[in-house]
């Protein structure tokens, strides 16, 4: 039976209210998420208790007293990138960070253009070694590779020897970070030996080729106390274990 027109109307006028509704509450969750306030992640990385973060000079001067007493228990620290590159706060976050009793590591942020060999001696003559959490690879696009990727063969002929030396130096092999579509791209089904620090904001990884992680990033917009710079968030991450088992990977 046809309806009039006054009540055909009705529905389309609640249906109207009901979507805007349901796009205004979108948006602020949207907006919740973006500012930090809310982060999905957050409630299934609570289940993981050793919590660490990852920092650069873009977090600026870092009191270590300060940011290592906030329920944190590693921390990596950007050393270089490429062949050449030193973070300018390196020196400064590694000599605090190693006056605290967090695990510290370094990382470096690998280059598509430049050799594995010449990453790998920048690393060595940064980097010392010691007690500390293996090096790690941050290995992602950048730039123009985001829309023009290298091939699987040219960074396996970066990383296999990056890899070796790395290893050779320091004792123990690298960890690799790298978000889904790098690891789906260069390391699925490759470099088992080498440890996974995945990114994945709003699911605990799942590496498609059944591998575990070893480091989950699940935030890079927390705040901590401590640090005073430019970037005024802060990545964290969590370990697949215990610390007595992170502490294991220390050389």
């Amino acid at each position: 039976m046809r309806q009039t027109g006054a009540m055909s109307r009705r529905p389309r006028k609640r249906l109207l209210i009901v979507s805007g509704s349901v796009i205004a509450a979108l948006a602020v969750f949207a907006a919740l998420v973006f500012t930090g306030v809310l982060w999905p992640s957050r409630i299934l990385a609570s289940g993981y208790p050793v919590r660490g973060i990852d920092i650069s000079a873009w977090q600026g001067e870092v009191d270590w007293e300060v940011l290592g007493d906030q329920d944190i228990d590693f921390a990596y620290i950007k050393a270089t990138e490429g062949s050449s590159a030193v973070d300018s706060r390196f020196a400064a976050n590694w000599a605090g960070a190693m006056k605290t009793g967090l695990l510290v590591g370094a990382y470096h942020f690998v280059s598509f253009e430049s050799s594995g060999e010449t990453q790998a001696e920048h690393i060595i003559d940064t980097v010392p070694a010691g007690a500390t959490l293996p090096i790690a690879l941050d290995l992602e696009y950048y730039g123009d590779f985001f829309a023009h990727p290298p091939t699987r063969a040219k960074v396996d002929a970066i990383l296999v020897p990056l890899l070796d030396r790395l290893e050779e130096h320091y004792g123990v092999p690298p960890v690799i970070y790298a978000t889904s579509q790098s690891y789906d791209r260069y390391l699925s089904g490759a470099y088992p030996d080498n440890p996974i620090w995945s990114r994945s904001l709003v699911l605990p990884p799942g590496l498609n080729d059944g591998r575990d992680w070893t480091i989950w990033q699940y935030s890079n917009r927390d705040r901590l106390d401590g640090y005073v710079g430019e970037e005024q968030y802060i990545d964290m991450n969590v370990f697949h274990g215990t610390r007595e088992q992170m502490a294991t990977l220390v050389k």
